[in-house]
């Protein structure tokens, strides 16, 4: 028992350290970006694009959010606000309308989440007929603020002919509590150190929520929205992977995103990701598998999407409900002898211990070369490097949730209203 116990902690060690030690490349990678000098590109053409923004009862945030479109530092009639009050049971639409957007309401209590809400969207745009007046879509989240640059930069790629493109995701709330700071920071992670390496070796990005920017080609291709599983975002990005499209990002793109602040808000909506992500798994990995098999920038793109959406930690939580049972055997029954209560003991406190400080890490090198970026003080963002790995735990328990409960979209509500200066004012 005891040789059986040592085996499958160092089989399942040697599987984690293979399968991801890409991401340590990725990680150089990044490091190694952040002493090059970026030189911009002037662009010769400013193309036209539609914003497109699924609200659902975001009547004290969405006003910002199309302040600081419109404050953009690009031609204003080369862009058009196109805002659907999805299910709205508050005064979004006229909030929305009061700020300069074109609104449209939708009740549909059977078809529910924003893959459907952007679809009805796009869907109005078409049948007025000016479709072909944009050459891309936008797609942000009603609580979002963009960067004054946030559109002339990602102009600014799309000319060099990336035809889906991803954003640098900062937090509106980074310094409210160590859930906000929890997300903020995996999100900053998540662009700087996944999505950038990625760009910089020339493999395909993976887009996170919000942000994004798709050319009207693959709107027009797939007749509209076509992606409606809880997470429609990686949904999306899979399959443009898996049908050889390479997506962008555009690191000088900042836009900030407001993260739940309790944590049964952090719960419904982890718990909605998660079950997204098995249900991404179940629809798109055996595509995505045989999409690994194909050589060159394809073969990697899709192996790395499908470590992105492997239910990896669910290995990790049969290892430690294995080491645990017989752990408790052990004490149970002394015969089973000192030597099992000590492996098994061992292995989970080092699991603990090493996933405590790859997380810590992560942490740490990203509040350190973001820290510029990050608007919160000096002492919290220390703080928050500690708390991130226990943030990233909490994902354990929603894991295996997901694995058994229905999960439904449902809203997380917006409460953080700051405009840019706002959010600019607190310490860096």
């Amino acid at each position: 028992m005891l040789a059986f116990i040592k085996g499958l902690n160092l089989s399942i060690f040697v599987f984690f350290t293979l399968i991801y030690s890409y991401r340590v490349v990725f990680l150089l990678v990044g490091l190694w970006s952040k002493r090059k000098k970026q030189d911009s590109v002037v662009i010769p053409k400013m193309h036209s694009y539609a914003v497109l923004v699924a609200a659902r009862n975001e009547q004290a945030v969405i006003g910002e959010l199309i302040k600081s479109i419109k404050d953009q530092n690009y031609p204003a009639e080369r862009i058009d606000i196109f805002v659907v009050a999805d299910n709205c049971t508050d005064q979004t639409a006229s909030a929305a309308r009061e700020a300069g957007a074109t609104v449209y309401e939708r009740n549909n209590k059977k078809l529910v989440g924003k893959g459907y809400a952007l679809n009805f969207l796009i869907t109005k745009i078409k049948d007025l007929h000016t479709a072909d007046m944009y050459e891309g879509y936008f797609v942000f989240d009603a609580d979002n603020l963009l960067d004054e640059n946030f559109i002339y930069e990602m102009n600014r790629c799309f000319d060099q002919g990336y035809r889906v493109l991803t954003s640098y995701r900062n937090s509106k709330n980074y310094q409210e509590n160590w859930i906000t700071a929890g997300y903020a920071l995996w999100f900053l992670h998540e662009a700087e150190y996944l999505n950038n390496p990625r760009m910089i070796l020339g493999k395909s990005c993976a887009i996170s929520g919000t942000g994004f920017l798709i050319h009207s080609d693959i709107i027009q291709r797939n007749g509209g929205w076509i992606h409606y599983l809880l997470t429609e975002d990686i949904e999306f990005s899979i399959s443009q992977v898996i049908h050889g499209e390479t997506i962008g990002y555009c690191g000088k793109a900042m836009l900030y995103d407001e993260q739940p602040a309790t944590y049964e808000q952090s719960w419904n909506q982890r718990l909605r990701w998660a079950k997204g992500f098995y249900q991404v798994f179940r629809h798109y990995g055996a595509d995505l598998l045989k999409g690994c098999l194909k050589n060159g920038r394809q073969g990697f793109s899709c192996y790395d999407m499908m470590m992105t959406i492997m239910p990896a930690v669910l290995v990790s939580i049969a290892s430690v409900f294995v080491n645990g049972f017989f752990f408790a055997k052990a004490f149970l029954h002394p015969s089973y002898g000192s030597a099992v209560m000590k492996t098994t003991l061992s292995a989970m406190l080092s699991s603990f211990l090493v996933y405590y400080g790859v997380l810590f890490v992560i942490g740490a090198i990203t509040t350190w070369t973001e820290r510029k970026k990050i608007h919160c003080p000096r002492g919290k963002k220390i703080i928050y490097i500690f708390t991130f790995p226990l943030f990233m735990f909490t994902y354990i328990p929603i894991a295996v949730a997901a694995l058994f409960l229905k999960v439904d979209w449902k809203p997380i509500p917006h409460t953080c209203i700051k405009s840019l200066q706002d959010v600019r004012e607190h310490s860096a």
